[in-house]
């Protein structure tokens, strides 16, 4: 991929995360002024709920520990390079970062295929959904690409990413930090800025709700009104 500190790399990596946060910002609060009942994954639980929990459940437990994990690097980056200095500590840290990668990858999977194979849940599938999950999937096998073939990413993007996102937070963007960086971890970075530019016009602005409940509640009790044609159907 393109050196940082080309024309095009300043394109990506120092202008293009201030103007899809920008866009995010803006288009994310007029969404929510205009529409704000579409803030929410609108889910197609009611149409077909087994492979739904096996899917989406994996996943949004995978990817709040990935997410939660690249924010603390962020945050403390010189703690988690002490932390890594005992290999044993790196190693625990590496493994549990590329398990909770696979199970999101899992159940990002079975998501797809559900939409890939039950027509009630197909008819309501978006355009924008199948895009949401294509940058999704990129992002997933660019991170397990990383994790596997270029190891020990917790320090150095301790050491390397955290400092160039502290840059563009104090609206001074120094893209050297990246130069050594390899194509493929490049790509991620573009990838989630795309992700981040798209949001606001897909479902993922759910993830603004936080917490999501339904995570640990309870399942919900569907009742049927309308007569004894639809009782006789709930009972089948």
């Amino acid at each position: 991929m393109t050196n940082p500190q080309s024309y095009l790399g300043l394109l990506l990596f120092a202008v293009m995360p201030y103007t899809v946060f920008l866009s995010f910002f803006i288009f994310t609060v007029h969404r929510y002024r205009v529409e704000s009942y579409t803030y929410s994954s609108l889910s197609s639980q009611f149409l077909e709920n087994r492979e739904h929990f096996w899917g989406l459940g994996p996943f949004h437990f995978g990817i709040v520990a990935i997410l939660a994990g690249h924010l603390i690097a962020f945050l403390v980056p010189r703690e988690i390079l002490m932390w890594n200095s005992k290999p044993l500590r790196l190693y625990v840290l590496e493994v549990s970062a590329l398990a909770f990668a696979l199970l999101t990858l899992v159940g990002l999977l079975g998501a797809v295929h559900r939409r890939l194979a039950d027509s009630k849940v197909k008819q309501v599938t978006t355009p924008a959904d199948w895009v949401v999950e294509v940058l999704l999937l990129v992002q997933l096998l660019s991170g397990i690409y990383i994790a596997v073939l270029h190891r020990w990413g917790s320090s150095w993007f301790a050491a390397s990413l955290a400092p160039y996102l502290w840059s563009l937070l104090k609206f001074h963007p120094d893209t050297s930090y990246l130069a050594t960086l390899p194509w493929i971890v490049k790509l991620h970075i573009t990838n989630f800025y795309l992700l981040i530019g798209i949001m606001p016009f897909t479902r993922l602005v759910h993830i603004l709700v936080a917490p999501n409940p339904y995570l640990w509640r309870k399942p919900q009790v569907v009742r049927w009104y309308g007569g004894s044609h639809f009782a006789a159907r709930a009972k089948q």
